[in-house]
């Protein structure tokens, strides 16, 4: 959280510029020559202390830092004996990780806990907890720019008429702006599959946005590099021919794919 507090011409001009002007934060911040993590948090503040604008009449200097630098909330007790909490920091580094849900955590809680809280609890309780977190500039992303795709990682089970299953690859595309997404189950991560994956999503969306954004997979990106990726030929030739570009993320950058 913000660690200085800035003015309150400050604080009024943030307010205007996204109440009145509907700006960014990233546009409020370079208007009002602020980084965009303060920005983003006295908006938080703000909201939390019911603040909008116009300020109300009357309300000084200040009540005004009075009221945005109030401590967040505490997390909401319960009443009865106390239940053991949960390691949230824990808990919250074990959501990054793939195929890990908030259900399976609170399974994995309940085992070592049985007098523990109930699914809806815990999973409320940890977004109370994440909301005290450091906030992150969230990206702003415009229609028809961007197509995020990746194989899911995970593989998924296919089940044959015979009896038999297999595993497959799921391949999953993004729109950045409404986040339509598309997905499509193929047998292996071969270069074929995923060419064919991006054509049947284009397909899908009635058409295709001005680049594509993978991750690093090898069909995608020969050899991964911030400034000069190798592509592979044919993957780029796709591209050429429908007329779109290949912007390939940053190794061990997630948000570049949000």
């Amino acid at each position: 959280m913000a660690r200085k507090p800035i003015t309150m011409r400050y604080v009024k001009d943030i307010l205007r510029l996204k109440h009145q002007n509907q700006l960014s934060v990233r546009e409020i911040a370079g208007s009002c020559g602020l980084p965009a993590s303060t920005v983003g948090d006295y908006l938080q503040r703000a909201e939390a202390a019911g603040l909008s604008w116009p300020l109300p009449e009357g309300l000084s200097e200040a009540e005004l830092m009075e009221r945005l630098m109030k401590p967040p909330a505490a997390l909401p007790q319960e009443s009865g004996p106390a239940k053991p909490l949960p390691d949230w920091p824990a808990i919250h580094e074990q959501m990054r990780r793939k195929g890990v849900t908030l259900q399976l955590l609170w399974r994995e809680y309940r085992q070592a806990h049985p007098d523990g809280y109930q699914r809806s609890r815990f999973c409320q309780l940890y977004r109370c907890w994440a909301k005290t977190l450091e906030p992150v500039l969230r990206q702003v992303h415009e229609p028809g720019q961007k197509l995020f795709v990746d194989w899911a990682g995970l593989k998924v089970p296919v089940h044959h008429a015979d009896g038999s299953v297999s595993q497959a690859s799921l391949f999953v595309a993004v729109l950045g702006f409404s986040n339509k997404t598309y997905a499509e189950a193929f047998a292996n991560e071969q270069l074929e599959h995923w060419i064919a994956g991006h054509c049947h999503a284009f397909a899908f969306y009635g058409g295709l946005t001005r680049a594509l954004v993978p991750d690093n997979p090898k069909t995608a990106v020969v050899r991964p590099c911030r400034y000069e990726p190798v592509l592979q030929r044919t993957y780029q030739e796709m591209a050429a021919h429908y007329g779109t570009v290949i912007l390939p993320a940053r190794i061990k950058k997630p948000r570049d794919k949000e």
